[in-house]
């Protein structure tokens, strides 16, 4: 609770008053004419689909290419796709990777590139020299040995970051469970997998799949048509095609893949995850859904009205009404080679996950069997109008639909008419697109969180008079079984919890002499300087954050007043967060909290192999909760959760390495952590029984 950053509570306080803004939709109307520009196509010898769209509005030109590969099964060499995209475009052949970014940089150009294909824009004065390096790096990449294990270690950075991450374990087993992990979509990376990639690997990867048959190339801008085609076919006429790669799924593929299993009925899926503050929800079942098929605006717009926004069913119903979590959302895919997903989701709090999850499943099952009203659905479609002609506006769009129409073999006045395909959707359309694609029966509900909190009450779950089975899975997808949670130890106290801290640490009269301490600590985000410097009196305290020198945030906490300020903008805390809040003051809170009735320990938890006691304080706003090596007495985590308007804001730190300080334990190390990102602070200062202006909390 101590360590709540000022940009937290700043987003979560000022956002709760957006809730209030209008977001009323205007009725739609008849749909406007689309001028989608149609491409000039060219075919190379080699395969490679060439289209151009000459468009003079501004001097830009962008450059898309797709390689339109049917989804690849890498099994125990799973990341060498990721880690092929991430190596092209790092030198090639014609061009080191210095000189390639410094040149690059010069021409004020972007330029990426994956494992399907690559992306460039620039001022049409540098076209020809962007698209020169643009194929250079496609057709001759330089895969060098030193950029290789630099990428890899990236990555395996990126899977280590992953396992703490309730989210990415989240999206990782829900896809194990939709498609099993011997599919191309449910398979992932591990450390394992990935250590299996060799150089050697990388180079017969591309060789293989890098190539121009089933290859898109759209170039749209301030180009002249005639010119780039000759430009065109001398830069990508080398690039060699391969007879043998399969550009469909077929039976004598050597990429078929299984088709996934539709589960028999409805279930809930369980990945415990001990140090999760909030619960991960969804809702997913498999569909066979192109897009041309005949019911595929039917389905966008079903799925418009249930969950595409902040206007549909499952926001209003679960954040605006019920106020369990910041906002739920449903989305729904279409895939021409393997079943797509249709998936409803939210994150909420431990608390009332099985609360928003019952809420998920009375919206599907109203809106199939219940017609929408007219004005949702006019107001659906007003909303595709608004959002379609938007889009016509860029580049982007238009270079992804002239691909869509090629390698979905659709009309090529699909686009065209689009608006009008989405106006006549009926509400009897909506109903049945619902019943097909948000199918009940047999939806599986993939639930990741904390187990201790969440599973007894998912396991008593009753959905139309029936039980939901529970099934449990661990962060790979594999079933296991039911978690077992450590007892609370006979007779142990939160008070026991804090004075075994506090002797730890120092002892009671040690840590009683100090009259005021300065703690600063040290980190980096993104390539600048962090400093997080706290001060602290008796019943004052003020925490200050700069960045590269310069006052980002601060925040002053005192009996009588708390006030967050950033930049010049200055807001004093509503009277319920000053409360909370103050729970926190003392030079060592934890003196403070000894006394406090409010505080509970409620269990034993695992933070990484280490076993901890927790105790938690509640609050109006603000909640937390501190767990202590259960060997060391030392604290090892902090979590905050503030309340705001029905958003949750969840600051976690995981604190370590403890050194001494004139007779004083203090931890070196503190990770903290927001969401997905993450920073490492490392304690560079501590300052006992100094003076220093009161000042400092005005």
């Amino acid at each position: 609770m101590k360590k709540i950053f000022l940009n937290i509570l700043l987003f979560t306080f000022w956002s709760s008053l957006s809730a209030q803004v209008d977001r009323s939709i205007p009725i739609a109307g008849d749909p406007p004419q689309i001028n989608f520009e149609e491409p000039v196509s060219i075919d190379l010898k080699n395969g490679l689909k060439v289209m151009i769209v000459e468009n003079h509005k501004l001097p830009r030109v962008s450059i898309n290419l797709l390689i339109d590969n049917p989804p690849i099964f890498e099994g125990e060499l799973s990341g060498i796709s990721n880690l092929t995209g991430m190596l092209i475009g790092k030198g090639n052949t014609k061009q080191n990777k210095d000189s390639f970014n410094e040149e690059v940089d010069f021409m004020g150009a972007r330029m990426s590139f994956s494992s399907q294909g690559g992306f460039a824009s620039s001022l049409s004065r540098y076209y020809e020299r962007v698209l020169t390096m643009f194929s250079q790096s496609t057709l001759n990449p330089e895969f060098l040995e030193e950029e290789f294990n630099q990428q890899k270690n990236i990555l395996f950075d990126n899977i280590k970051n992953n396992e703490k991450n309730t989210p990415s374990i989240a999206r990782r087993v829900e896809n194990a469970i939709a498609y099993s992990v011997s599919h191309p979509y449910g398979e992932f990376i591990s450390n394992e997998s990935l250590e299996n990639v060799k150089l050697a690997d990388i180079k017969n990867f591309y060789e293989i799949y890098f190539k121009p048959n089933n290859a898109y190339l759209v170039i749209i801008g301030d180009v002249k048509v005639e010119e780039t085609k000759k430009l065109v076919k001398k830069l990508f006429r080398k690039w060699k095609n391969d007879s043998k790669l399969d550009s469909k799924f077929s039976e004598k593929s050597n990429n078929n893949i299984i088709t996934p299993k539709t589960p028999d009925q409805l279930g809930i899926n369980i990945i415990d995850m001990p140090n999760s503050a909030n619960s991960e929800i969804t809702f997913q079942n498999l569909i066979d859904l192109k897009m041309s098929n005949k019911d595929y605006f039917s389905a966008l717009i079903a799925n418009r009205i249930l969950g595409a926004g902040a206007e549909s069913r499952l926001f209003n119903n679960i954040r605006e009404d019920k106020g369990y979590a910041y906002g739920a959302y449903s989305g729904i895919g279409d895939d021409k080679y393997s079943k797509a997903k249709f998936r409803a989701t939210t994150t909420t709090r431990s608390q009332v996950t099985d609360s928003a999850l019952i809420e998920i499943l009375k919206e599907i099952e109203k809106i199939q069997n219940y017609p929408v009203s007219e004005k949702e659905l006019k107001n659906a479609k007003a909303k595709y109008l608004g959002e379609f002609v938007l889009a016509m506006e860029r580049t982007s769009t238009i270079a992804n639909y002239a691909i869509n129409i090629e390698s979905n073999e659709l009309e090529s006045d699909y686009y065209k008419t689009f608006l009008s395909n989405i106006n006549k959707v009926t509400v009897e359309d909506v109903q049945k697109a619902a019943n097909k694609y948000f199918a009940l029966d047999n939806a599986q509900l993939v639930v990741t969180g904390k187990g201790s909190e969440i599973i007894e009450k998912l396991e008593n779950i009753q959905f139309n008079g029936k039980k939901i089975p529970v099934n449990y899975y661990d962060k790979t997808g594999s079933v296991t079984s039911k978690p077992e949670y450590s007892s609370k130890p006979i007779g142990l106290t939160a008070k026991n919890i804090l004075e075994n801290y506090i002797n730890a640490i120092g002892g009671n009269e040690k840590l009683s002499s100090i009259n005021s301490l300065i703690l600063s600590y040290e980190g980096q985000a993104m390539g600048s300087k962090i400093i997080s410097e706290e001060k602290r009196v008796k019943g004052k305290f003020a925490n200050r954050m700069t960045m590269n020198g310069n006052e980002m945030m601060k925040m002053v906490i005192t009996e009588s007043r708390a006030f967050a300020k950033q930049g010049p903008n200055k807001m004093e805390l509503p009277t319920n967060m000053h409360t909370d809040l103050k729970k926190s003051l003392g030079i060592f809170p934890e003196l403070n909290l000894l006394n406090n009735p409010n505080i509970k320990f409620i269990g034993i938890e695992k933070v990484g192999e280490i076993e901890a006691y927790v105790i938690e304080i509640s609050g109006d706003v603000i909640s937390s909760k501190f767990l202590y090596d259960v060997k060391t007495g030392l604290k090892i985590k902090e979590i905050s959760t503030t309340n705001i308007g029905g958003q949750s804001q969840i600051q976690e730190s995981e604190i370590g390495k403890y050194k001494e300080y004139e007779g004083i334990l203090f931890p070196t190390i503190k990770t903290q952590s927001f969401g997905p990102q993450s920073i490492e602070m490392i304690l560079n200062k501590v300052i006992l029984n100094s003076e220093f202006n009161d000042e400092v909390f005005n």
